[in-house]
């Protein structure tokens, strides 16, 4: 049996849709002094069909898509994924609903084992007990599965969220899923955001009103105290700050 390539090699070996080769360092220098729609403009250009964008049906992901279907006049079409850990809040459901019925976007579920599985094989509640486990399960499995055959993956993170994200280039190869990714927000302000959702009416999250700045699955997500970073109502009970989808 031949012997897999090594991570390097496989990022050195990769090339656009075209078939141009990537130089990593190159692009990321590019894309740093770029704006977040002329990025997502390059992604599409360099990777589209083999390119997919992770959406949480945060704010982040309203932004993105309204780029998006402005960029493609739109035409949005495939591409658009989530992970539903069968945890998520109503409201965020609703928010998927809303983007699709605005921007015609068919949302890709992808989908761990049923809750009923998890609770035999672990017991009940193991976001309480082991929420890395629970994350593993329910996120990062289905992701590998959400990224197969793609060459590239969009996220919405942005460097003002945590410290653990304070370092975030816009582009990169990502090791933990052996492909590219690409940040278009990295670099984008609290206020950035919501000014941008403002003036173009973008539908969005209702419980960020409700004081959540991030969200994720509903047993696990609480609002941050007043002098928290954003993320700190994530896993607020637990020594955890990321599922396991941005090592």
């Amino acid at each position: 049996m031949p012997r897999e390539a090594s991570p390097r090699a496989r990022a050195s070996a990769l090339r656009t849709a075209a078939g141009d080769p990537i130089d990593p360092r190159e692009v990321s220098a590019h894309l740093e002094a770029l704006g977040a729609e002329e990025a997502i403009a390059w992604a599409l250009a360099t990777f589209r069909p083999r390119l997919r964008f992770a959406c949480s049906f945060q704010k982040t992901t309203s932004v993105t898509i309204d780029i998006v279907h402005r960029l493609t006049g739109g035409d949005v079409g495939a591409g658009f994924f989530y992970l539903d850990t069968d945890l998520l809040f109503e409201e965020t459901y609703a928010t998927r609903d809303a983007l699709a019925a605005r921007y015609g976007v068919e949302f890709e579920r992808f989908a761990p084992i049923p809750l009923a599985e998890q609770e035999q094989l672990y017991g009940d509640s193991l976001w309480a007990r082991q929420p890395d486990a629970c994350c593993g399960i329910r996120k990062v499995e289905p992701m590998r599965a959400a990224l197969r055959g793609t060459d590239c993956w969009v996220s919405g993170i942005r460097r003002e969220d945590s410290r653990t994200r304070a370092g975030a280039a816009k582009f990169g190869w990502d090791k933990r899923f052996g492909l590219w990714k690409l940040n278009p927000l990295a670099d984008w302000t609290e206020a950035e955001v919501w000014d941008y959702v403002n003036e173009r009416g973008v539908p969005y999250n209702p419980l960020h009103d409700a004081g959540y700045p991030s969200i994720g699955c509903a047993p696990c997500t609480r609002p941050p105290g007043a002098a928290d970073d954003a993320r700190s109502g994530r896993w607020a009970d637990a020594h955890k700050t990321e599922c396991g989808l941005h090592g």
